[in-house]
């Protein structure tokens, strides 16, 4: 796991990897190694939005290399940001070569949806405005036969990526889902559900 993208995202991807391990003892379960190093890895929104100029790919990239020398096999990041192109293609040129399989963690929700809701046609995102402006999922989604359905601008700017950032009741500021950042992220689903949406992705991985 690259973990540190942030730190939460990491600790619940682990979560859900011990929880959805078929085991009866402690010997039947999978070796996980996670790095969290997130003071090497720039904010992947601020890069995209042109906040800071250090594409955080490199940083991601040094992470997968570290977890295939210590003998990881199948690596995720549990950032949903970094999957946009910008970093996402430079991150793949940089670890070219390294003998890992490294999930694409849009395509496997675009997988998921496809095989467990087949009679979904539209799918709300709530996520960052990196992840808003990139159009990240509506790209992988079109490309299974799904329609992405994005919250209004003025919303997004004022009540999505707020409930994620905000310094006083932001999921990553405050390590917690806040009062506030859940009723705000409802706020969003009613407004999702008026554009027919009939799935809600919550695209932020904390």
């Amino acid at each position: 796991i690259v973990a540190g993208v942030g730190p939460l995202a990491g600790l619940d991807l682990q979560q859900k990897i011990v929880s959805q391990t078929i085991a009866g003892r402690d010997q039947d379960h999978l070796t996980v190694l996670s790095v969290s190093r997130p003071y090497t890895i720039p904010d992947r929104t601020e890069y995209l939005l042109g906040q800071v100029a250090e594409n955080p790919a490199y940083a991601l990239a040094e992470q997968v290399r570290l977890l295939a020398q210590m003998g990881a096999q199948v690596i995720g990041i549990p950032c949903n940001t970094a999957h946009a192109l910008p970093i996402w293609d430079v991150l793949l040129a940089e670890i070219a070569g390294c003998q890992v399989q490294l999930l694409h963690m849009i395509t496997e929700a675009g997988r998921f949806l496809h095989e467990h809701y087949p009679d979904v046609q539209r799918v709300g995102i709530l996520s960052t405005t990196g992840t808003y402006r990139a159009e990240v999922y509506p790209q992988v989604l079109a490309g299974v036969g799904f329609t992405a359905v994005t919250p209004p601008a003025l919303m997004q700017e004022s009540l999505i990526h707020p409930a994620i950032y905000h310094p006083e009741h932001g999921i990553k500021s405050c390590g917690r889902v806040t009062e506030r950042a859940r009723q705000d992220l409802l706020t969003g689903v009613a407004a999702l559900q008026t554009q027919g949406a009939q799935a809600i992705i919550l695209g932020c991985t904390e």
